[in-house]
């Protein structure tokens, strides 16, 4: 019970004593101390209903001027190097190289070279076991010697049908012979003839028998066809060949002076291939060193991967310090556009021409809308971003920017949005150059804000549909 009631108890109970006069002068003054209390209540209801609205306010105009502020994400203008570029994946090959074979059968008789091994042209690098061929050589020698004698005897025995075939004339004209003696004469001259012809024949092909048999004996000894180093070897020591089907190889030598970089594009991309354009490479072991080329070929033939259609590019590098092994894996690049110390924005703060204007009449509208959400709105009024997404389906944005005019929207100063129409350059598939609209240093709209910061900006309500919180008091 507080003071007041314990007052008006004293004052009923006091009422009994009391006359009438004071009985109404004590009803007056309870009434007044019941006033006084009830004026008391309603100004301290009154005041903290005022400080409730004033908190109110301030936290609905700063959750709106977040709102604002966070629906856009943004990036600074930069001034640096920008290149466009194909890539693809290739295999380091070197670009002079033999693979050394044996043209005979037999056994490897010695090998005078390993993997590793540098060579000079014409050094000896294998030997095939001999014995067969050098008997055949000698075959053919002793064949074209016993030709020879028999040639020897034929040509005695037409010297002597020679000479029967005169004295039979001579005897027919001093009629002391017989015809048919004449004609057995004449006979046994021709016979002679023939048969010296035969074995001239012979011998001749005796003699073709033998230049292959010595070539045969001569390719047991293999000799380097080129200079360079053995990088490859298949065939060891002691191992029998057959080069009856097919020649066997022992090894292979490459100039690593020069390697060519196969690599293989994709059938979307070799049409943006020109021979001479420039490509650089790195591979795998030494991802932060380039090595630079000129595109030499277009293979025309295409090979076909799971399905996919490639086609072999090929170009050559130099290879001094023999950094470069065969086999190698390569990234590749090849240049198709680049620009040096370039303005350049996010790709994704562009947009086409002609869609400025209703972009910020929708970006201004939708500032209100925001605002408005703060406070109790529907937030159907966001703007959409203008990052990727919000552009359409292309799966290339730089095909949207060949005619060389766009659209970003600048950051000033005091914060409001300005659109400005730029001219573009070289475009790669995340950064573009602008020519001709910015300057460096400047700030551009490059996106939209991520869905949880645009719920942050309400509030941490995502749910447009939930009743709104309103102040405590």
């Amino acid at each position: 019970m507080d003071t007041t009631e314990s007052e008006l108890a004293m004052d009923r109970t006091d009422d009994k004593l009391l006359t009438p006069a004071r009985k109404s002068r004590a009803s007056l003054a309870a009434h007044f101390r019941k006033r006084s209390r009830m004026a008391r209540t309603s100004i301290a209801l009154a005041v903290a209903v005022a400080l409730g609205g004033a908190g109110y306010y301030g936290w609905s105009a700063w959750n709106g001027a977040s709102s604002s502020a966070a629906q856009y994400t943004t990036a600074i203008v930069q001034r640096g190097d920008l290149e466009d570029s194909v890539t693809a994946t290739g295999i380091l090959q070197p670009r002079d190289y033999v693979d050394v074979g044996t043209q005979v059968s037999g056994q490897v008789k010695k090998l005078y070279a390993e993997i590793g091994s540098t060579v000079k042209s014409g050094q000896l690098l294998a030997e095939i076991d001999p014995t067969v061929y050098t008997s055949k050589v000698d075959a053919d020698r002793a064949q074209i010697r016993t030709q020879e004698a028999q040639l020897a005897d034929k040509q005695a025995q037409l010297a002597l049908a020679e000479q029967q075939y005169k004295r039979q004339m001579n005897l027919q004209r001093e009629n002391a012979t017989t015809q048919d003696a004449v004609d057995s004469a004449a006979a046994a001259l021709r016979s002679a003839k023939a048969q010296i012809d035969v074995l001239k024949a012979q011998a001749d092909q005796t003699r073709s028998a033998l230049r292959g048999d010595e070539a045969n004996l001569s390719y047991t000894k293999i000799y380097a066809p080129m200079s360079g180093t053995v990088v490859s070897q298949t065939t060891k020591q002691g191992q029998t060949l057959n080069a009856n089907q097919q020649a066997p190889i022992i090894l292979r030598i490459a100039d690593l002076a020069t390697m060519t970089v196969q690599s293989q594009v994709s059938e979307a991309d070799v049409s943006k291939l020109k021979v001479g354009m420039d490509v650089y490479f790195t591979t795998m072991g030494n991802q932060a060193k380039r090595w630079y080329g000129t595109l030499r070929q277009i293979e025309p033939t295409p090979v076909t991967v799971n399905n996919v259609v490639l086609y072999n590019a090929l170009f050559d590098v130099e290879n001094p310090d023999r950094a470069l092994m065969t086999q190698m894996t390569a990234q590749v690049f090849f240049v198709t556009a680049q620009a040096k110390a370039a303005v350049q924005v996010p790709i994704t703060a562009l947009r086409p021409v002609g869609r400025g204007n209703a972009e910020a009449k929708g970006a201004k509208a939708a500032e209100g809308a925001v605002a408005k959400s703060a406070a109790g709105g529907s937030d159907s009024a966001r703007p959409r971003g203008s990052g990727a997404g919000a552009r359409g389906g292309d799966t290339d944005p730089r095909t949207r920017y060949a005619g060389g005019r766009a659209m970003v929207r600048v950051v000033k100063p005091d914060g409001t949005l300005e659109d400005r129409e730029v001219k573009v350059g070289v475009m790669s598939r995340v950064t573009a150059q602008i020519v001709s609209g910015l300057e460096a240093g400047e700030q551009v709209v490059s996106g939209s804000a991520t869905p949880r910061s645009a719920a942050a900006s309400k509030g941490g309500n995502s749910n447009s549909n939930a009743p709104k919180m309103q102040p405590r008091i």
